[in-house]
């Protein structure tokens, strides 16, 4: 086992599992765990021994996130928001989660390739309730993932999918009890890498490619979507009643 800052990293053969630990914080992404998870992305694709990687929050939440405290400060130059978000990647990565993935937490169970999940877990993107919006490729990796409708009722209501219509709606490839989730992505992870590695790298690099063939759309579209509330008092106000934990007083300007 290899400890950084908030992530901790074990190679079991050739999988790496990488458990953010940053739980008193519900894994809230900021400058340090950008940075650490970039760290062990970098081992997993960098490494000829590794063939496949797990990522888990451990047993009681995912992720919640971004650090609303970071403002932001939480890009890499190799794997772009946390780490991860906008990174190539030749090696499968298994999202294993428990508990609650939501807003950025969500979007990085869509930057992985494969989603194990326990039967309480909860995927959602509340930025619509704090006056802001998906930032990290939901708006348009959600539409890739899930029918549209769903999509749409995830990002306009902030209200999040329990893992079973999460699991039948396509966005979860395996359900399991609660505190099985690390167990059986290590499985799959296991699988996979008996698998001959040169092809299971070319595929994934083949379907990923496709799938991101309309990325810049897709960045081009968010980045639009905030510039039309970036600097709104809605937004401000979202935010200050985030850490005032307080319900929100919309203006609409």
């Amino acid at each position: 086992m290899s400890p950084s800052s908030g992530v901790l990293t074990q190679r079991l053969g050739d999988v790496l599992v990488i458990t953010l630990q940053r739980e008193a914080k519900r894994n809230a992404i900021d400058r340090a765990l950008a940075d650490a998870l970039d760290a062990a992305l970098n081992t997993l694709e960098d490494s000829p021994e590794l063939r496949a990687g797990v990522l888990t929050g451990g047993t009681q939440v995912f992720s919640a996130g971004s650090d609303l405290a970071s403002r932001g400060d939480y890009v890499t130059e190799r794997g772009g928001e946390y780490g991860l978000i906008r990174r190539r990647r030749a090696k499968p990565l298994i999202a294993a989660v428990e508990g609650a993935a939501l807003g950025g937490g969500l979007e990085i169970v869509l930057a992985c390739d494969l989603v194990v999940a326990a039967r309480d877990a909860r995927f959602g993107l509340p930025e619509v309730v704090r006056g802001v919006l998906p930032t990290c490729g939901a708006l348009f990796r959600a539409l890739q993932v899930l029918p549209p409708n769903v999509a749409r009722e995830l990002v306009l209501t902030g209200e999040p999918l329990d893992a079973e219509r999460a699991h039948a709606a396509g966005l979860v490839n395996r359900l399991v009890e609660p505190g099985q989730a690390l167990a059986q992505a290590l499985a799959m992870a296991q699988r996979i890498a008996t698998n001959a590695p040169l092809s299971v790298q070319a595929s994934l690099k083949a379907m990923n490619g496709w799938l991101g063939t309309d990325d810049a759309l897709g960045w081009a579209a968010t980045e639009q979507a905030l510039a039309e509330i970036r600097g709104s008092d809605d937004l401000q106000e979202g935010i200050r009643a985030f850490f005032e934990r307080r319900a929100p007083v919309w203006k609409g300007r």
